[in-house]
C-alpha cells in the first residue's frame, strides 16, 4: 500500500509532497520533481506471504503512484500533463526522455478519438531515464480496455549494443503491459486459485499494441543497466490514458483485470 498527499499552486507549481510506502520497498521512492516541502518514507512490514522481487523492484509501484498523482494534479489545475511535468522537472536527462517520447508520439498535435485517451508517465531508476506515452480505447458498453500504441524513450548513458538494448526495452514494455492491465494472483481460503498460466493471464499477441522505441544515446555518459528501468513508465501511462478517455482515475494494479467496470453504461 502506498499513500500520497501533495499540494500545488493554481499556476501548476508543486508546493508539498508526502509519500509513504508500506512493505514493497524504497526503490524509486524519491520524486524527481522539484518540491520545497517533502516527507518521503518507506515503512517495512511483516508479511504473512512469501515475497520476491519484481522487475524494477519497488520502483514499479512507487513510480506508478507518483506519476498517477502528477497526472491528477495536472487535471486539478487544468494543465496539460506533459507541460505540468516539465514545469516542475529540473533533471535534464528525464526531461529529455519525456520530450523525446512526446515528440515521437505526437503529443499535443491531435485530439484522441471518442472513447480514446492519451496518457504519459515516466521516471528514473538505477541510472536509467524513461518516459512512455500511451493511447487506449475503451468500449463504453463492455468496459473493455485496449492499449493501441505505446511510445517509450529510454536513456541509460552510452549505448554499447543497440539491438540488445531494444530487446530489454521491448521486454520491459510487454511485462509492464501485463502488470498494468490484468496480471494478479487470486487467493481464497489461503490457496492460490490461478497457479498455472492457463489461469494466470499474461500478455498474448492479441494484447500487443503498436510499439515504438526511442533510444537516447548519451555517448558522453557512462553506461548503466537497462534490464529494469524501462518498465516503470508503462503502467502510469496506461492508467493516465484511461483517465483521459473516461474520467475514471484508477488507483490499484492491475488496472482492468475484468474490464473497466466503473465505466460500463
Amino acid at each position: 500500500m502506498i499513500e500520497v498527499r501533495s499540494g500545488v499552486k493554481t499556476d501548476g507549481t508543486l508546493t508539498a509532497w508526502e509519500f509513504h510506502n508500506y512493505n514493497s520497498g524504497p526503490a524509486g521512492i524519491q520524486t524527481p520533481y522539484k518540491v520545497p516541502n517533502q516527507q518521503i518514507q518507506f515503512h517495512p512490514v511483516d508479511s504473512p506471504l512469501k515475497q520476491g522481487s519484481y522487475r524494477g523492484l519497488a520502483s514499479t509501484a512507487n513510480i506508478f503512484v507518483l506519476e498517477s498523482q502528477m497526472d491528477d494534479l495536472a487535471s486539478l489545475v487544468g494543465m496539460d500533463p506533459l507541460i505540468f511535468r516539465l514545469k516542475n522537472l529540473q533533471e535534464p536527462r528525464l526531461r529529455a526522455a519525456f520530450e523525446a517520447a512526446a515528440k515521437a508520439f505526437g503529443w499535443g498535435k491531435t485530439k484522441p478519438a471518442k472513447n480514446h485517451g492519451y496518457g504519459i508517465g515516466g521516471g528514473t531508476e538505477k541510472g536509467g531515464f524513461t518516459a512512455t506515452c500511451a493511447e487506449v480505447a475503451v468500449d463504453p458498453k463492455s468496459g473493455d480496455v485496449k492499449v493501441l500504441r505505446l511510445t517509450t524513450a529510454f536513456e541509460c548513458g552510452a549505448v554499447i549494443n543497440p539491438e540488445h538494448l531494444d530487446n530489454q526495452i521491448l521486454g520491459s514494455i510487454v511485462q509492464g503491459l501485463g502488470g498494468a492491465l490484468f496480471e494478479a494472483v487470486d487467493f481464497k481460503d489461503g490457496k492460490i486459485l490461478n497457479p498455472h498460466f492457463a489461469q494466470y493471464r499474461v500478455p498474448r499477441f492479441k494484447d500487443m499494441p503498436a510499439i515504438q522505441i526511442i533510444q537516447l544515446n548519451r555517448k558522453d555518459l557512462p553506461s548503466a543497466g537497462a534490464g529494469e528501468a524501462p518498465i516503470v513508465g508503462i503502467a502510469p501511462a496506461i492508467r493516465n490514458a484511461i483517465a483521459a478517455a473516461t474520467g475514471v482515475r484508477l488507483k490499484a494494479l492491475p488496472l482492468v483485470p475484468k474490464g473497466l467496470e466503473a465505466f460500463k453504461s
